[in-house]
C-alpha cells in the first residue's frame, strides 16, 4: 500500500496502520500515491462513524483531532452530515483551518432541496448552502445533488424529472462543480447524460444495490459528463445492517467490484479526467479498508482478506446476503 511520508530521516508507516498510528503525528505526514494516480481522489462518506475510534483513529483521540488525523491519510472526503441541513459557518472554517492546503472536500446538498421541495421554491436555501461551503475557499470540490428513488406517483416518467432538473441545473452557478445521483435505473440513458453534459455537470457513477455500473449498462452510452468525475461506492445499506451496525471491520468481499472499478478508473484516466471517489462504509463494512484495498488493486497488488482492515467473515456480494445485488 501506498507509503506515509514523514521526513526523509523518519521512519517509514503504511497508510493503514490502524490503531498503531501516535496521535501526535507530524502535520506534513501525507500519502503518497500510486505512480500515476494524480488525478485520482479517494477518501470515505463523512470522517467518523461508529468502530473507527480505535480503529482508524488511535484509542483516546480527541474528537476535534479526527478531521487533522484523517487529512494526513486521505486527500478527500464526502461530507455526508450537510444532507442534513447547512452546517454553521464556524463549523465550515473550522473544517478549512484543520485540513492542508491540497485538501478538498467534497459535499451533498442538502435534502430540503433535493428531497423535500425537489428543486422547487428552494433558491434561499440553496443560497444559503453555497455561500457557506465557500467558506473552504480553493478546498471546495464538487457539490453532490443526490436523488433518492422516485415513485410514479411523484414523477410518471424521466420527462418529468427532467423537466424539474434542467431548469434548475441552468441555474447553477458556474464557478463551482456539482454532480447528479439519481436512483430509478430506468432513468438512466443517453438523453439523462446529454443533458447533464449541456450544463457540465457530473454523473455521479454508483456501486449500489439496484442500479447499474458502469460495465453493466443496458444501453451503451458515454457516463462522461462533465470535465471531472464522481464515484460513490454505497453497496446494500439494508442487507449489510443485518450483518453489522458497526463500521470497524470489512464484512465484505469487494475485491471482484473493484477490480472492475480499477479498469473503469484507467478508462477515465484516458481521458484525463480528474476522478473523486468516495466509499461509504455501507458498501464492504469499513471505508477506509474499501478505499485500501481499491489502491492495492489498482497498484496490482494482491490482496488476500488478512490484508483488510480488521477482516472477518465475509458476505459475498453473489449471495445477496447484503452484497451487490447483481443487475
Amino acid at each position: 500500500m501506498s507509503a506515509i511520508r514523514k521526513n526523509r530521516s523518519a521512519e517509514t508507516g503504511t497508510l493503514f496502520d490502524m490503531g498503531k498510528v501516535d496521535a501526535n503525528v507530524p502535520d506534513e505526514m501525507r500519502a503518497e500515491l500510486p505512480a500515476g494516480a494524480e488525478r485520482i481522489l479517494l477518501g470515505t462518506s463523512a470522517f467518523t462513524a461508529k468502530g473507527w475510534e480505535g480503529t482508524f483513529y488511535p484509542a483516546g483521540m480527541k474528537p476535534a483531532q479526527f478531521l487533522t488525523h484523517y487529512a494526513r491519510r486521505f486527500r478527500t472526503v464526502e461530507v455526508d452530515s450537510t444532507f442534513y441541513g447547512t452546517p454553521p459557518l464556524s463549523r465550515v472554517q473550522s473544517w478549512y483551518e484543520k485540513t492542508p492546503a491540497d485538501f478538498v472536500f467534497a459535499a451533498k446538498v442538502p435534502q430540503v432541496i433535493t428531497h423535500d421541495k425537489v428543486l422547487v421554491g428552494c433558491d434561499a436555501e440553496f443560497l444559503e448552502f453555497v455561500k457557506t461551503m465557500e467558506a473552504l475557499g480553493e478546498k471546495l470540490g464538487p457539490l453532490l445533488l443526490q436523488f433518492g428513488y422516485f415513485a410514479p406517483n411523484v414523477f410518471k416518467n424521466s420527462s418529468e424529472f427532467l423537466a424539474r432538473l434542467v431548469p434548475f441545473l441552468k441555474k447553477l452557478p458556474k464557478e463551482h462543480r456539482f454532480a447528479v445521483e439519481i436512483r430509478n435505473r430506468d432513468w438512466l440513458d443517453e438523453r439523462f447524460a446529454d443533458l447533464l453534459r449541456e450544463n457540465n455537470v457530473a454523473l455521479a457513477l454508483i456501486d449500489q444495490s439496484w442500479m447499474p455500473r458502469p460495465w453493466e449498462m443496458a444501453s451503451k452510452f458515454d457516463l462522461v459528463t462533465a470535465d471531472f468525475d464522481y464515484v460513490r461506492w454505497l453497496g446494500d445499506r439494508k442487507g449489510i445492517e443485518t450483518v453489522t451496525k458497526s463500521w470497524d471491520k470489512t464484512v465484505v468481499d469487494r475485491r471482484p467490484d473493484l477490480l472492475q472499478w480499477v479498469k473503469t478508473f484507467r478508462d477515465l484516466m484516458k481521458r484525463d479526467l480528474k476522478v473523486h471517489a468516495y466509499a461509504n462504509n455501507h458498501y464492504a463494512g469499513n471505508g477506509p479498508g474499501t478505499v485500501k484495498l481499491f489502491w492495492e488493486l489498482f497498484e496490482g497488488k494482491t490482496a488476500t482478506r488478512d490484508q483488510q482492515s480488521g477482516t472477518s467473515d465475509q458476505m459475498s456480494p453473489e449471495t445477496g446476503s447484503g452484497g451487490q445485488n447483481k443487475v
